[in-house]
């Protein structure tokens, strides 16, 4: 089946018909190689170097020396350390401080090293494999996020081993393509991001998100020139910011932004510089994609000393057309629902509608071209997916409706 497209405007009619040539190239405004006769990014775009330094920097108590990850959740940061600590750690946004201190308890800290998020659940990677590269007990802690608020963390195990590491001979500190400090969590999946200390690539491996033991199946592997150490994903726009550092401890921060299907590495690919040298920075994460959040863990090699911080970056220069273009859009006397997303656009087979609890139960309704409704139906779950398998090609308007009249459009490309 071909791709559809969800688009909501009022200039729907004056669009061609689903069959017009689509051209390929880099459709990036800030690319040097910008094609503006391009309709379908190819993944082709190129940019000039890039580096950013920080709007603002703080130090970080010594309680976070090895502060490991990072995510922005309920008004506050969240982090943990890679060492013994079993803590997760709750942050004010400005300054650092310790708001919140939580133990997992029952859990062992092997090698914490991410922490993501989806709406229902906080996930902590105890992935992390530099000391030899054979480990045979790798996980991810999954702990409902009401539990946490409640003060008695609810925690799941889900276990996991690389589909494609068949060799588990001791290689040595930080001499593995096996380690891993950064995932995210999708609607449905979890994906790593490999730390490959030998090849300086990264690559990404897809992981059920539900208890228990599984494969995490290899994807596909990219050329990022350093050491991947954290990430965050903005589904509904897909986008992924990724940190990062060079042997030379060069911190960077890698954007993935307008790609299909989950094919991370098939849109544009940006690698910006931070200017904070000898910085292991670990963690990155945002809220609204413009402004993000940056840690970054005590180092010492005599005579470098850097302590903990935590550091805000400003990518609006970078992100802001990009965001803009997504920009969901309400008609004149039409409400806008909160905390709503579509995704995939294109789809294929499904679609899949997230909605604020607040907006529930919503019925909704996808028209063609001439206004006509190929489907109908509620949603009852924040999260719900719709099979549009069985619908042509081409270009429909989605939208819902509360109980009593109110509507959203939503505009995807």
């Amino acid at each position: 089946m071909g791709k559809f497209v969800l688009l909501t405007s009022i200039s729907l009619l004056f669009l061609c018909s689903s069959t017009f040539a689509q051209v390929p190239g880099c459709t990036d405004p800030l690319a040097n190689n910008y094609n503006p006769s391009a309709t379908v990014n190819d993944g082709s775009c190129t940019y000039n170097s890039a580096a950013i330094s920080p709007s603002a920097s703080v130090n970080l108590v010594n309680t976070l020396s090895e502060t490991s990850g990072i995510i922005k959740w309920n008004n506050q940061l969240w982090t943990h350390n890679d060492n013994d600590d079993i803590n997760l750690y709750a942050l004010d946004t400005l300054d650092g401080a310790i708001k919140l201190t939580q133990p997992l308890t029952g859990t062992a800290n092997i090698d914490w090293e991410e922490i993501s998020q989806d709406s229902g659940f906080v996930y902590v990677g105890d992935f992390g494999n530099n000391q030899n590269g054979n480990r045979t007990d790798l996980k991810i802690l999954k702990i409902s996020k009401s539990s946490l608020l409640s003060g008695s963390p609810s925690i799941e195990i889900i276990n996991f081993a690389y589909s494609n590491q068949f060799n588990f001979t001791p290689t040595g500190a930080n001499n593995t393509d096996f380690d891993c400090e950064a995932f995210v969590v999708s609607a449905d999946s979890i994906f790593l991001f490999t730390k490959q200390w030998v090849s300086n690539k990264t690559s990404v491996y897809a992981l059920s998100k539900a208890p228990g033991t599984h494969i995490a199946k290899l994807k596909s592997t990219y050329n990022v020139q350093g050491l991947i150490t954290g990430a965050v994903y903005k589904e509904a726009e897909n986008l992924i910011a990724l940190s990062g550092y060079s042997a030379s401890l060069q911190p960077f921060i890698y954007l993935l932004y307008d790609f299909r299907n989950r094919n991370f590495f098939g849109g544009n690919k940006r690698k910006i510089s931070l200017s904070l040298p000898f910085h292991q920075v670990e963690g990155i994460t945002t809220s609204e994609g413009l402004k993000y959040y940056i840690t970054n863990e005590k180092f010492f090699q005599q005579p470098i000393s850097i302590v903990q911080k935590l550091h805000t970056v400003d990518l609006t220069e970078f992100l802001e057309d990009y965001l803009n273009s997504l920009l969901t859009t309400s008609v004149t006397g039409i409400e806008k629902f909160p905390d709503f997303e579509i995704y995939p656009v294109p789809a294929r087979q499904f679609v899949t509608v997230r909605t604020g609890s607040s907006s529930l139960p919503v019925s909704y309704f996808m028209a063609n071209q001439l206004g006509q409704n190929v489907l109908t139906g509620k949603l009852t779950d924040e999260i719900s997916r719709i099979d549009v398998s069985g619908i042509p090609a081409g270009i429909y308007i989605f939208k819902i409706k509360d109980q009593i009249g109110n509507g959203y459009k939503l505009i995807i490309e």
